[in-house]
């Protein structure tokens, strides 16, 4: 498995796996793919420096790729006090009277409150950048888009590319004409923040829109060498891969609290996915839980445009991970998620990975 990718990042297999745990991360590197750390998570650019510091120490020299989220329309600026003051006092009620009907318990003594994530802001991921780009990082992504022109042009002063995620053909050119090396076209299955388009038909067109001008990454319902193998033949030089590294044992390693959240992962099914706004306040894909059907119901408001949603709900998936219950659980998931059905190394998901695909060409070689 190798395509022109490999040369441009560095790495052995086309695959890039993108996830908020460094030590997946690490272990997607060291396996011979580009794990891609999420920094959404750090509202600390020091403590940004310092995980980086570690996924330095521990990729083996392999390289490895940041994420950023910069959003096309900049949300409102402030610290997280500053901003919590805009949330409606109605919005503070509902989640409070869901957590009480759900049975989700007030966090323990010991632990504090942690405010909601900052990442979404520009200030933030401009620092998220600024600090990425004291390591030697391979790639910036922006999960939402293209960045600004001088965000990219940053980037390749310190000469790393930049890639961009897109959910329309048109998002993808647009992407390019601002300076973007490479497109990851993800389709309507992904978790997280995803368009509304399907992966099949996705894919050939962007690779028809920008093909020609940069390589075009496929994501959103790949967890299997088949389906990277269909990536390949739609025109993607590359897999972007995230859910499918949730189950992998590496990420407890960096999320402790997460057993409850990988139980209801391997429970779930393909149809157990739900896209909605009330995670951050954008169109993001969900496992279906009690705390997503609480926001389906008439007395619900409206989620609040980012970052305020996730502000205002932060508070509240602590207290449900804290609770570790797999039915109530918050978690970004792909319709992947299907597949996903065991607890293993990131190196076995890769080797699996490579066996399906070489197997598939097998197959497909006998079709001639």
């Amino acid at each position: 498995m190798r395509t022109a990718l490999c040369d441009t990042l560095g790495i052995q297999y086309p695959i890039v796996g993108f996830t908020p745990s460094e030590h997946v991360a690490a272990a997607i590197s060291r396996a011979g793919g580009l794990g891609v750390l999420g920094c959404v998570r750090f509202n600390d650019a020091v403590e940004l420096d310092s995980v980086l510091d570690w996924m330095d120490a521990n990729t083996g020299g392999r390289p490895y790729g940041v994420d950023v989220v910069m959003p096309a329309t900049v949300p409102k600026e402030g610290t997280s006090m500053d901003l919590t003051k805009l949330i409606p006092d109605e919005h503070r009620a509902f989640v409070d009277r869901t957590l009480r009907e759900l049975g989700v318990p007030e966090l323990p003594d010991d632990a504090g409150e942690q405010a909601g994530v900052l990442g979404w802001l520009h200030s933030v991921a401009r620092s998220h950048v600024e600090v990425a780009l004291r390591h030697r990082i391979a790639l910036i992504a922006n999960a939402l888009g293209s960045p600004p022109v001088d965000v990219i042009e940053q980037a390749h002063q310190h000469g790393v590319p930049v890639a961009a995620l897109a959910g329309k053909a048109e998002h993808a050119v647009r992407h390019v004409d601002n300076g973007v090396d490479l497109v990851v076209a993800q389709g309507y299955e992904a978790g997280g923040h995803t368009g509304e388009i399907a992966s099949m038909v996705l894919l050939p067109e962007i690779v028809d829109a920008v093909g020609a001008r940069v390589p075009v990454l496929a994501a959103g319902g790949i967890g299997s060498g088949r389906q990277v193998a269909a990536a390949f033949a739609l025109g993607a030089v590359g897999a972007w891969m995230g859910s499918y590294w949730l189950t992998t044992t590496e990420y407890l390693e960096t999320m402790s609290e997460s057993a409850a959240v990988q139980q209801a992962l391997l429970a779930a099914s393909s149809s157990d996915t739900v896209r909605t706004r009330i995670y951050t306040g954008k169109p993001a894909r969900l496992l279906k839980t009690k705390w997503t059907q609480a926001w389906s119901t008439p007395d619900a408001p409206e989620p609040l445009p980012m970052p305020l949603q996730n502000l205002l709900v932060a508070p509240a998936h602590q207290r449900i991970h804290a609770a570790k219950d797999p039915a109530v659980v918050s978690m970004p998931v792909g319709q992947i998620v299907g597949r996903m059905n065991e607890v293993r190394p990131v190196a076995d998901v890769m080797v699996d990975l490579l066996r399906d695909y070489e197997e598939t060409l097998t197959r497909l070689d006998k079709t001639r």
